[in-house]
């Protein structure tokens, strides 16, 4: 089985909620979860497929809408070996690339670096651009430049040219960047880790008026003392 929904408290209610699914799973079934959600539910829901006789993945996903439309998705996964090989090459349907990355709860902490790493990089880019904008330059032409150098990346090739033509109506919405760097935010304080960028675009988005907008939106706001003072706090 399958499932794909919002947040921990969904996950829950889809899972071992009134009319939840586990309650009909079988035994040696396996259970792949593909929301972004906590490692901690992950664990919880893991334990309680075990105490069930079923498995459970926690598989959740990247690659945005296009990815999901053109079969070219990323999954990080986590969970037990052997569950992981019953799955065989399903996942591979609509994925280029599938991974077990540890026991239950490794795929969603994976997840959490991609998020971290993809919010790093859509800062460093929306400074970049009201950078060059005030600068003076043709920003379409010096991002064009610089991608075929060390600064290239995913985000710059895919939508450094929207974000110079501010069209921020599609892919992935502001509330679900944050709601993901939450999860990394409560994630780092048990284990330490240091977020200072993570928590800047965390906790400021919907001060932007742009809740339902895409993430990279988020460059229609030039930002960089808020970015430092962010760093300085954590």
């Amino acid at each position: 089985m399958f499932c794909c929904v919002g947040n921990d408290d969904d996950l829950r209610e889809v899972t071992i909620g009134k009319d939840g699914a586990f309650a009909s799973m079988t035994p040696g079934s396996v259970f792949v979860d593909h929301t972004t959600a906590s490692a901690q539910v992950a664990r919880e829901l893991a334990k309680t497929a075990e105490e069930s006789g079923f498995d459970f993945i926690d598989a959740p996903v990247s690659g945005g809408q296009a990815g999901a439309e053109n079969g070219i998705l990323t999954i990080m996964c986590g969970g037990k070996a052997d569950a992981f090989e019953k799955l065989g090459n399903t996942l591979d349907a609509y994925a280029r690339s599938v991974r077990l990355l540890g026991p239950a709860g490794s795929g969603q902490l994976a997840k959490m670096v991609n998020q971290i790493c993809i919010a790093g990089l859509l800062q460093g880019l929306a400074k970049g651009i009201h950078f060059a904008q005030r600068a003076g330059l043709d920003v379409e032409a010096v991002l064009d430049v610089i991608s075929k150098g060390a600064a290239g990346s995913w985000q710059m090739e895919n939508r450094g040219k929207t974000m110079t033509q501010g069209k921020f109506d599609f892919g992935f919405a502001v509330d679900w960047m944050r709601k993901d760097l939450s999860i990394c935010l409560a994630e780092s304080r048990r284990n330490g880790a240091s977020l200072g960028a993570a928590a800047f675009a965390a906790r400021r988005p919907d001060c932007f008026g742009l809740r339902l907008a895409d993430v990279i939106a988020l460059r229609r706001r030039s930002f960089a003392n808020d970015f430092q003072s962010a760093l300085h706090e954590t």
